[in-house]
């Protein structure tokens, strides 16, 4: 289950990018809190600390807890971070507040084990991940850290698919009918060289394959 994160948040009293460029010289990135049927509230965070979140490198997949300064503490889900094209620097935050037992959906990453017990991967195989991240509805309190899938048994050419994964109680995966590929066990382009030379060896050289057709000298 993933942690929840805390971070310190105060009020913006004015709007317009004028403003929101003077807290960015100031250190801070403006910030809004949004949902629960309640106004928005427009604030700004210390870029510093918002960096430490992101770096951890599952911050939107975690509920944060913003705290006002003077004000509410808001059980929130980080729904996007906008970043400068150039610098790369977050220069914008919204903030989902979460209602009590409401359901979101969320991107969890994927994490595969048992890499010593495949024997695909023995074999010189690859793991190709089709999903990195994987959308689940849960409640906030239930968010998964990581979703596991074991590769042990697997073979060159097996795939796992979705409805393979074990989830979490409280947590699902609503894939309909498309039961699609988590990942699969691929041959490296050395494997499918011997492969191909194999099958190039097991065929008949041209000259070795009889004319059905005779010669004149044969038909007479």
């Amino acid at each position: 289950m993933s942690e929840a994160m805390t971070i310190a948040a105060q009020v913006r009293d004015k709007a317009g990018k004028g403003a929101s460029r003077a807290i960015r010289r100031e250190g801070r990135v403006p910030a809004v809190i949004y949902g629960d049927k309640k106004e928005a509230l427009s604030v700004h965070v210390e870029e510093k600390l918002l960096r430490k979140l992101l770096n951890t490198g599952h911050m939107m997949s975690s509920v944060v807890q913003v705290e006002v300064e003077g004000g509410d503490s808001h059980r929130t889900l980080p729904k996007d971070v906008q970043f400068h094209p150039v610098s790369g620097r977050p220069i914008h935050v919204d903030f989902l507040r979460l209602a009590k037992g409401q359901k979101i959906d969320v991107e969890v990453p994927m994490h595969f084990t048992d890499e010593e017990a495949s024997p695909g991967l023995k074999r010189g195989g690859v793991l190709n991940i089709v999903r990195h991240e994987i959308e689940v509805s849960c409640r906030p309190s239930l968010i998964p850290s990581e979703l596991v899938a074991s590769l042990a048994g697997l073979e060159v050419g097996d795939s796992i698919h979705i409805s393979q994964v074990a989830l979490p109680e409280g947590v699902e995966v609503d894939y309909g009918d498309h039961d699609f590929t988590v990942a699969t066990i691929v041959a490296p382009s050395a494997l499918r060289s011997q492969d191909d030379e194999a099958e190039e060896d097991e065929a008949p050289a041209a000259d070795a394959v009889p004319s059905t057709e005779q010669t004149e000298e044969e038909g007479e």
